[in-house]
């Protein structure tokens, strides 16, 4: 459980930090559907974190929904070839790589 919830931390960082830069990017325009969706995970990986911590009697589902989350972020996130978006996806899919592991 400890490295999933790295990795949910992780992926909050990453999101945030790649929303940060893409709001900087000539192309913000292109990119409102992946800010949506980086806000979304970001949100989810913290709550994520937060239901493994506690033990909630909820994580594993929640963690299936982390997990598909991330991966709708990474598919959104490698249609911008920015080095902070390739790297936001790369991250987005170990994060949920380790939150499919928690959910089964």
């Amino acid at each position: 459980m400890d490295h999933c919830i790295s990795l949910c931390v992780k992926c909050t960082r990453a999101c945030e930090e790649c929303t940060t830069a893409c709001l900087k990017e000539p192309d913000v325009q292109a990119r409102i559907h992946c800010l949506d969706i980086l806000h979304d995970c970001a949100e989810i990986c913290l709550q994520s974190m937060a239901f493994m911590s506690r033990q909630s009697k909820f994580y594993k589902q929640h963690c299936q929904l982390c997990a598909d989350m991330c991966e709708a972020c990474a598919v959104e996130c490698e249609k911008f070839k920015d080095s902070h978006c390739q790297e936001c996806a790369q991250i987005c899919r170990e994060c949920a790589e380790a939150c499919k592991n928690m959910a089964s």
